[in-house]
C-alpha cells in the first residue's frame, strides 16, 4: 500500500523516528476496518525498515483514538450459510495488528491526548512507553453499548494485570491520566501544553540506546513473560553473547571508556 493510498492515517519518518498519526479528527479518530488495515500496513512498513529506531503513535485533533466507529459497527451481516464469517475475520485482524505492534523490535511510544478507549486503549497498552497528557482519558466502554473489547484484552492484561483490567472492563469506567499513571498504564504525565517538549526529551533519551540492544532486551522481556524461566534465561544468555560479539557492544564499551557518545547517539 503506497503512502498516498492511506486515507485515515499518516506515516512520516525522519532520523529513525516514524510517526504514525491517526487522521479522523472529526470522529476523535474512531476506527473503521479500512483504518485498521492501514494501521497494520504502516506497522509492517516500520518493521521492515532497518533504520527505524522509534515509532510514535498519536492522534490528530487532540484525541488519541475513540475506539471502534459505532456507525461502522452497527448491524453486521450474518455469517454465510457455509459458516464463513468475513466480518469476524475483519475484527480478528485488528488483534493481529496489536500483537505485531507489541513485538516490533524497536521502541514504541504512544502520545495520548484526550480520548483513548477501546482499540485506542489497546494500541497504547501494546506500546513500550505511554506519554499521557493531563487531558487523557482511558476506558473500555464497549459493555455499555452491548458488546466487548474482543481484540485488545490480552494487551491490556499484559500492561496493567488482571485486577485492573477486570475493574475497568466490567465497570466500563473512564480512567483519568492520573489514575492511568497510578495503575501503570501511563509512564509519564505532562500538561497538555508541554506534551511536545516532553516527547522531544523522551526521543532524545531513546536515541542514546543501541538499536540492536533495544530489540534484544524487548524480545527478552516478552520471552520472560511467555516462556518458562529456564528457556528465558537461555534466550537471554544467547542474546547477550550475540551482542557482546557484535559491533554495537564493542562501540558502546569503547565509547564509555573514552568518555564520548557512541556513534548511534551522535
Amino acid at each position: 500500500m503506497p503512502d498516498a493510498a492511506y486515507r485515515h492515517i499518516r506515516l512520516e519518518q525522519e532520523a529513525g523516528v516514524h510517526r504514525l498519526t491517526f487522521q479522523r479528527p472529526q470522529v476523535r479518530n474512531a476506527l473503521t476496518h479500512e483504518m485498521m488495515v492501514e494501521i497494520g500496513d504502516a506497522v509492517a512498513r516500520v518493521a521492515a525498515d532497518a533504520s527505524a529506531r522509534v515509532l510514535v503513535l498519536r492522534g490528530a485533533g487532540g484525541h488519541f483514538c475513540a475506539g471502534g466507529d459505532l456507525n461502522a459497527m452497527a448491524d453486521p451481516p450474518p455469517p454465510a450459510a457455509s459458516g464463513d464469517d468475513p466480518t469476524m475475520r475483519a475484527y480478528r485482524l485488528f488483534g493481529d495488528v496489536i500483537e505485531r505492534l507489541n513485538r516490533l523490535p524497536l521502541a514504541v511510544v504512544a502520545v495520548v491526548e484526550g480520548s483513548c478507549v477501546g482499540g485506542g486503549f489497546g494500541m497504547a497498552a501494546a506500546s513500550d512507553i505511554v506519554l499521557a497528557a493531563e487531558s487523557a482519558r482511558f476506558g473500555l466502554p464497549e459493555p455499555r453499548h452491548g458488546f466487548i473489547p474482543s481484540q485488545i484484552i490480552p494487551a491490556v492484561l499484559r500492561r496493567i494485570g488482571q485486577g485492573a483490567t477486570r475493574r475497568i472492563a466490567v465497570s466500563a469506567e473512564v480512567v483519568s491520566a492520573a489514575e492511568a499513571w497510578r495503575i501503570g498504564l501511563a509512564d509519564h504525565l505532562s500538561p497538555d501544553a508541554d506534551i511536545d517538549a516532553a516527547l522531544g526529551r523522551l526521543l532524545d533519551n531513546l536515541h542514546r540506546n543501541a538499536p540492536r540492544a533495544v530489540a534484544a532486551v524487548k524480545a527478552l522481556v516478552i520471552a520472560a513473560a511467555e516462556q518458562p524461566v529456564e528457556q528465558a534465561l537461555d534466550f537471554g544468555a544467547c542474546s547477550l553473547m550475540d551482542l557482546l560479539r557484535g559491533p554495537e557492544a564493542k562501540e558502546g564499551i569503547a565509547a564509555f571508556l573514552a568518555k564520548r557518545p557512541p556513534d548511534w547517539a551522535s
